[in-house]
């Protein structure tokens, strides 16, 4: 059975298996899990389709160890394949809709948005949250889409009442911000991926998103 979203604010790590250098997945995972990320999503850009899957079995066999959520980027097959527990799809991955259609009842489902129309065309779409950004300037893509800023992160809220993850540069300084800006969670990579202890690492994010 798939797991619901966290209740807010939560964060939200994003192994990037290009950003993990040396790191084992499974151990990627378990650490940021360990240190109080309750959801974390397997990202793998351009691998070939074997190991996609093998490496997206050691995410989900390390986040279920821990009794957390794990999402899948981009691949749906690969999501149903495993039985994970949800995915998030791209501007440029498929629709939402047919891929609704073939998850399993309950299995989550999320959208990155980059600017007001696709936040207006996502508040129609069958999905579970809604990701904007990148709120910061981040290192994460070689091509990142333009920074909105935390106004944009304002204006989504206004637009939409389903949950709003912000991504993009986001950090333990300027953390609590986005989440005073209506976010529900936080994703993260650079400021998480680029530390020497990432459950350490986590801890510290997920406490700057309680500070008031």
């Amino acid at each position: 059975m798939a797991r619901p979203l966290p209740p807010r604010p939560f964060l939200y790590p994003i192994v990037d298996v290009a950003s993990l250098g040396k790191r084992a997945v499974g151990g990627a995972v378990a650490a940021l899990v360990a240190g109080g990320a309750p959801i974390v999503q397997f990202r793998a850009k351009g691998l070939a389709d074997r190991r996609f899957l093998e490496l997206a079995a050691e995410a989900l066999a390390a986040a279920r160890a821990g009794g957390a959520t794990l999402i899948v980027d981009d691949r749906p097959d690969i999501a149903i394949i495993l039985g994970a527990d949800g995915v998030h799809l791209g501007q440029d991955d498929l629709e939402p809709r047919p891929v609704r259609a073939l998850l399993p009842p309950g299995a989550l489902l999320g959208i990155s948005t980059h600017d007001l129309a696709q936040l207006e065309r996502a508040a129609g779409e069958p999905v579970d949250y809604v990701a904007v950004g990148p709120v910061f300037p981040t290192r994460s893509k070689a091509a990142p889409d333009p920074v909105v800023g935390l106004e944009m992160v304002r204006r989504a809220r206004a637009l939409t009442a389903r949950p709003l993850v912000a991504i993009g540069g986001i950090t333990e300084e300027n953390a609590r911000s986005v989440v005073d800006a209506g976010a529900d969670g936080v994703a993260v990579i650079s400021a998480l991926l680029s530390q020497a202890d990432l459950a350490a690492a986590a801890r510290r994010l997920a406490a700057a998103l309680e500070r008031r």
